[in-house]
């Protein structure tokens, strides 16, 4: 029996290798050539060479290079995606989508967070395309990606989720932020609020401009004027939110209602509302596990991060294989679900 040139000297205490294409042609005593029809399936080997051949393959342990094979085809069936915290439950369940899509494709997926933070973000997006993925999904962090403009001019195919990019023309999946913001705070004046408070992000950010927009819209359609001593912006600090909570129960129109623009600032605020005697209706964008095991269940807009995975992924798959055309914007609902805290009335308060 030979021996693999690639075992020969392990007894003496050298790192073993793993066995190469060169060493199941040198086992079996084919060329090269014969090796990788058999490895690739390909017609045009006799059936007495082919067993051969696999008998080799078994002996050595031989395992084909799939990355390397991948290449030769111009692609790698690897795929990446950067969130900003991927242990935060949306963007974990967007994971699990676009790992599910990618599953059902043949292809595996890189997948890293940013901490929010735009030169980690640009850092990751660089290493994943230095590895060949053949394409990237990304919840921005970042103002400007015109440094993917190079790649995606490549032909890497890139595909934004949750917000817009900025300096590049690409492919973009949101939810519909603007109308589910409207659509809560609605629901709150047609249960008799007029004096309706607003915590939420930055309006710097893409999600934080839509949701606030849609507050003021709902606001205007039903002739009430938006009141800054009822709106509360940026970061959500227990603390700073306990302090606009007491600051708007002094008021001489105290709010009976609040509407929550994203989960941090629902969180946030549901930590320390209850040490207030302000007493409010309540509709939250963004839904979370445990917002129906309270009393009374947290009424929210809730969107579909499965949904917008799917999508994202689905979408980009699409550009892998060879779609061309324009760059599309897919928009998806949102969903009010009621549990009782955004029914209560101002007389039940």
């Amino acid at each position: 029996m030979r021996t693999s040139p690639s075992a020969t000297n392990a007894g003496a205490g050298l790192k073993l290798q793993r066995p190469t294409i060169k060493d199941v042609a040198a086992h079996a005593g084919v060329s090269l050539k014969t090796v990788s029809r058999v490895v690739n399936e390909e017609a045009g080997v006799k059936a007495s060479t082919r067993k051969a051949v696999l008998a080799s393959i078994g002996a050595l342990g031989f395992r084909r290079n799939a990355a390397a094979a991948a290449l030769r085809q111009g692609q790698t069936s690897t795929i990446g995606l950067v969130v900003k915290d991927i242990s935060e439950p949306f963007q974990s369940s967007i994971a699990h989508a676009v790992e599910s899509v990618a599953s059902s494709r043949g292809a595996h997926l890189f997948a890293a967070s940013s901490a929010d933070d735009a030169g980690r973000e640009r850092q990751l997006a660089s290493s994943l395309s230095s590895r060949q993925v053949d394409g990237l999904i990304m919840i921005p962090s970042s103002e400007d990606h015109g440094y993917l403009a190079q790649e995606i001019a490549s032909g890497l195919a890139v595909v934004f989720l949750d917000c817009p990019a900025e300096g590049v023309n690409a492919d973009t999946v949101l939810s519909d932020n603007r109308v589910g913001a409207r659509k809560g705070v609605e629901h709150l004046i047609d249960h008799g609020h007029h004096r309706i408070s607003y915590i939420g992000e930055s309006a710097t950010f893409y999600t934080g401009v839509e949701r606030f927009e849609g507050y003021r819209e709902a606001l205007k359609r039903h002739g009430i004027g938006v009141d800054p001593d009822l709106v509360m912006l940026g970061n959500a600090d227990p603390e700073r939110i306990h302090s606009h909570l007491l600051k708007m129960q002094n008021l001489s129109s105290p709010p009976t209602a609040l509407f929550t623009g994203n989960s941090v600032s629902t969180l946030a605020t549901l930590r320390v509302l209850g040490t207030t005697p302000l007493k409010v209706a309540h509709v939250a964008f963004d839904d979370f596990e445990l917002f129906d095991l309270l009393t009374p269940g947290i009424t929210v807009v809730a969107q579909d991060p499965a949904g917008l995975g799917t999508a994202a992924a689905e979408l980009l798959f699409q550009r892998i294989a060879g779609d061309t055309g324009s760059a599309r914007t897919i928009q998806l609902h949102t969903r009010l679900i009621k549990r009782g805290s955004g029914e209560l009335t101002p007389e039940e308060l």
